[in-house]
């Protein structure tokens, strides 16, 4: 299999940007030391706060599914499920 590439773009309610952006900071560190972890970076729009982008590299679509099943992973998802305007994900290939 080829690597994965994830774009995840979030929208916090306005109300729950600072709560958003605590939940996903302490996905970072963990997702990090997955097995299959190539890359995983996470940024802040300069221009609205409330919207965040994780762009992520796996070294399979193996690796990327036990990240999604991963404990760190449900906790943020239930901890942020009522607290999203916007989330569109997007698993990649690279082409060129």
């Amino acid at each position: 299999m080829s690597k994965v590439t994830v774009v995840a773009k979030l929208a916090a309610r306005k109300d729950a940007v600072e709560t958003v952006k605590a939940e996903v900071l302490k996905m970072v560190e963990p997702t990090r030391l997955e097995p299959g972890c190539i890359e995983y970076r996470l940024h802040q729009d300069n221009e609205d706060p409330a919207v965040f982008l994780f762009y992520e590299n796996w070294e399979n679509l193996s690796c990327l599914k036990q990240h999604l099943n991963s404990t760190h992973y449900q906790s943020y998802v239930a901890a942020v499920a009522d607290l999203l305007s916007e989330k569109v994900v997007n698993k990649m290939t690279e082409i060129a």
